[in-house]
């Protein structure tokens, strides 16, 4: 089983995971394309996808969904709520699952959680192949219970690192997109990330990412020493996945 994100941050998301003959897209935020570029860079194209699978319908997550499905024939899986949302347009093959109800595409075990964000019925996931386990967490506002119970226990970690509280109190964001930001439903800070990895079970954790990071109102240093800070090792050892460039193939591979 492996990982790479296209892209991650406010102008689009797209995450690969592979295992076995199944390839997953989590999130397609790009335009077609943008992703088929992307993808090309992987050396893929949208028919060497699966399926697409979706976390909520804001547009930086469900902006090409529609467009790659329809044009290269790929069945979307998403909430109810996010389908009611009708972001997507019509879909050559829907697939509707519950938030907290797991389900299998090809070789891949999906368990999705529920999450606090602003959006119709939003979720993040874990996905499994045999005893390996990705875990994905962004587009939060603030952690539950269940989200520290699905996610202990993973071999990696994607986790939303969007703000640095200082920067976004001080920065160009209108005061009402600031309180959406930092507010309970919006979206993870760096101090908010590093408790959240300070309080799982990370004994088999091997790769951590900061993802999901503001241009405006963080820095990858910042994420970085945060959650480096709350799993006790060095910062370069977090590794961050870029607006612009992504993040290449890791391997859960022992």
């Amino acid at each position: 089983m492996r990982f790479a994100l296209l892209g991650s941050g406010s102008r689009g998301n797209a995450t690969l995971i592979e295992a076995g003959d199944t390839r997953l897209l989590l999130d397609c935020g790009f335009s077609e394309t943008e992703t088929r570029k992307r993808l090309g860079a992987f050396g893929l194209t949208p028919a060497d996808l699966t399926a697409i699978v979706v976390t909520h319908e804001h547009s930086d997550h469900i902006n090409g969904v529609g467009a790659v499905a329809r044009k290269h024939g790929l069945a979307v899986y998403l909430t109810h709520g996010t389908a009611a949302a009708n972001k997507t347009g019509e879909l050559p093959e829907r697939h509707l699952f519950h938030s907290h109800d797991a389900f299998s595409i090809g070789d891949i075990d999906l368990q999705p959680f529920p999450v606090p964000h602003d959006a119709r019925e939003p979720v993040q996931f874990v996905f499994s192949h045999g005893d390996l386990r990705l875990g994905v967490l962004t587009d939060t506002g603030s952690c539950t219970q269940h989200i520290l119970d699905t996610l202990g226990g993973c071999d990696a970690l994607i986790l939303e690192c969007n703000h640095d509280t200082g920067m976004l109190a001080e920065g160009p964001y209108p005061a009402s997109l600031k309180a959406r930001v930092g507010g309970r439903f919006g979206h993870l800070s760096n101090v908010q990330s590093r408790d959240i990895i300070a309080e799982l079970d990370t004994s088999r954790l091997r790769y951590l990412v900061a993802a999901h990071i503001s241009d405006k109102n963080n820095t990858a240093p910042l994420a970085c020493a945060a959650l480096a800070e709350g799993l006790g090792c060095r910062a370069d050892e977090v590794r961050v996945a870029e607006q612009a460039t992504g993040l290449d193939w890791h391997s859960l591979q022992q």
